[in-house]
């Protein structure tokens, strides 16, 4: 039995720049960083005696003969791009639901590789597995996905993820006193919107207007760096980085009309009525997860205006997808 937990994350600024249709021309850049929510895949040998070869749970319960057979397209992707040729049984968990915003289907995508690497007796690479992934969903998938939700799943941390016009990537951790980092973790909200969406069709929308959002895009990816200053500078108030969330938004509100809704739209005027300084809806949007940035003492009175959201309390975490439990079997 091999155990893989991989995390969740969270992207502050320069989303939409780690596409490649927009990176390979212009460079990208994000701001992003883990959390202590997990995706756990729990993988092992099935023993050669039940008429299924491959067994898969996950919300639904697939037992199949071959691999082709599979529905869920990363597993199926996975064991074709890894050539598994013994039967396997794949468990899915997870900490927070699917298509949220908080990178998922990615944690999944590394973890699953992970763990059939471990049960092969092979160690992998933080970088080969970030890469992996990505082929995964953008090659073999054909995914309306960017690059920056594997690569943040694999690595894990607080971190500055450059995108290099070649294709490859530079993972560089934000250096950040310790209390600086806790001052920030202290003025994040998250919530649960309650509805959740078809990222990559989302994305998709996005992609086709961005020959006409090039300046949005730039500045986006500027924001990466003026946050980071930011939060390094002793001088300046941690509000502005709230500001700067907020304006983020706004531009990333542009980039398509499907990535904000009505509903959306309410939930995030009645945050900063009740003392919000910013936010974002997370991922591609249309629903799912929203970060508030929200001084101390304003955040009970958020909690009490969102009282029909589920409050999520989270921790930044730096471990990235890791083999929590390895018990390789012989079955087969």
């Amino acid at each position: 039995m091999i155990i893989t937990r991989t995390p969740f994350r969270i992207s502050f600024f320069g989303g939409g720049t780690d596409y490649p249709i927009w990176f390979r021309r212009h460079g990208g850049a994000v701001l992003a960083t883990t959390i202590d929510k997990y995706c756990y895949i729990s993988c092992r040998r099935l023993p050669p005696f039940f008429e299924h070869r491959h067994r898969i749970v996950y919300s639904q319960i697939e037992n199949v003969s071959h691999s082709a057979e599979i529905k869920h397209p990363s597993v199926r992707a996975t064991l074709t791009l890894l050539k598994v040729k013994q039967g396997v049984e794949i468990h899915h968990d997870g900490d927070l639901p699917a298509r949220s915003g908080i990178g998922s289907s990615s944690s999944f995508t590394v973890g699953l590789i992970n763990a059939l690497m471990a049960l092969e007796g092979q160690h992998i690479s933080k970088e080969a597995l970030a890469n992996q992934a990505i082929y995964v969903e953008q090659e073999i998938l054909g995914e309306a996905v960017g690059s920056q939700d594997q690569i943040s799943a694999a690595f894990g941390g607080f971190n500055r993820i450059e995108f290099i016009r070649d294709g490859s990537f530079k993972v560089n951790p934000v250096i950040l006193p310790k209390e600086v980092m806790e001052k920030l973790q202290a003025h994040l909200m998250l919530f649960f919107t309650g509805f959740s969406r078809f990222a990559p069709e989302i994305a998709q929308s996005k992609l086709q207007n961005i020959h006409t959002r090039e300046k949005e895009l730039a500045t986006m990816r500027t924001m990466v760096d003026e946050s980071i200053e930011l939060l390094q500078n002793k001088k300046t108030s941690l509000l502005e980085f709230g500001k700067l969330l907020h304006e983020s938004w706004r531009y990333k509100r542009s980039l398509s009309d499907r990535v904000t809704t009505p509903e959306i739209d309410q939930i995030y005027e009645a945050a900063l009525q009740a003392g919000a300084s910013g936010g974002k809806i997370l991922g591609a949007g249309g629903g799912g997860f929203i970060l508030l940035f929200v001084v101390p003492k304003y955040q009970k009175i958020v909690l009490e205006k969102l009282r029909h959201l589920v409050h999520v309390p989270f921790s930044f975490e730096n471990s990235g997808s890791r083999v929590i439990v390895y018990q390789p079997d012989e079955v087969g």
